[in-house]
């Protein structure tokens, strides 16, 4: 079971603003969302989504590919029990939590064929209540086939639905421990950083680095570090190190800890090609945006400016 929120002392500084924060009472739900730090309602409750694009450079079969990243953040309600965005939350505010929905998006090309990788999750705002986030999926897609990841929080475990082309990984069930989530650290970030864990942590590595390397899905031990200070740059820096792998994160220092790039480093290719690269990502254009409402021709535009075409 992941341990006690309020066991983790780094923590405390959380509450402290949840106790003394403004709130927020969205239609329906059942008791006001505290914010967990100054002024978070005026940019997430504000009927708009976060989008940043990025230049990415991926590493696969041992060389780094070309390609785009997009972070899609925005808050929305999401039903506890059935793990969906809610349509209507008055029908049943008890079961209504506002979340902090990030959609990640990776395409880059390995030659002659392209990937297309997303990952989404589902990180509750009022983190003292709900320390776990509730939900987390990946897909990637490339011309051999495609796989599909789901973790579900029920109860203390994360029930795992993965489905793959490959015979190795095939259809499987199980379950993991309610640990951290690696895809969660991002949202994390963006609702407050100092609920980041620190130290020696138990993990659930990302689904799209799962995907990639071909590993098997299942706990892992990491060392995080959040950076005391920023660095020459003037972004404040969260790591992941593990045995095999590291994981740097670099936001700003100030709210609302826009998300500056990342690096990942770990080792690619198969057999004799195989060697350590390093995937990075890179800030091109950030835009508060109605994305779900911006699907007409005329709004072809905004991808331009995005830097996506």
């Amino acid at each position: 079971m992941m341990q006690s929120f309020l066991s983790r002392p780094y923590l405390w500084f959380v509450l402290l603003f949840l106790s003394c924060g403004s709130s927020h009472q969205e239609e329906g739900q059942a008791e006001p969302v505290f914010y967990p730090v100054a002024n978070f309602g005026d940019h997430w409750y504000q009927g708009q989504a976060e989008i940043s694009s990025y230049t990415l450079e991926q590493a696969r079969y041992g060389e780094i590919k070309p390609g785009t990243a997009v972070l899609v953040f925005v808050t929305e309600p999401f039903s506890k029990g059935k793990q969906v965005k809610l349509d209507d939350p008055s029908r049943n505010p008890d079961d209504a939590v506002s979340v902090l929905k990030l959609n990640y998006v990776k395409k880059f090309t390995t030659g002659v064929y392209p990937y297309s990788m997303m990952t989404s999750v589902f990180t509750p705002v009022q983190i003292d209540r709900h320390p776990s986030a509730l939900k987390s999926t990946t897909s990637s897609q490339e011309w051999c086939g495609h796989t599909f990841t789901q973790l579900n929080l029920k109860g203390k475990k994360y029930a795992v639905e993965s489905r793959s082309y490959f015979e190795s990984e095939g259809d499987q069930d199980f379950e993991l421990e309610d640990v951290w989530l690696e895809d969660e650290l991002l949202t994390r970030i963006r609702i407050n950083p100092e609920s980041l864990p620190v130290g020696e942590i138990k993990v659930i590595p990302g689904g799209m680095v799962q995907r990639l390397t071909h590993q098997e899905l299942k706990v892992n031990t990491a060392i995080a570090t959040l950076g005391a200070k920023p660095n020459e740059e003037g972004m404040k820096e969260y790591s992941l190190q593990y045995p095999d792998r590291s994981l740097v994160i670099f936001f700003a220092e100030a709210f609302p800890f826009e998300i500056a790039g990342w690096e990942e480093t770990y080792k690619s290719g198969f057999g004799p090609n195989a060697q350590e690269l390093t995937t990075k990502a890179t800030l091109k254009k950030r835009m508060m945006l109605d994305y779900w409402s911006r699907h007409d021709n005329k709004d072809l535009y905004l991808r331009e400016e995005l830097g996506l075409d």
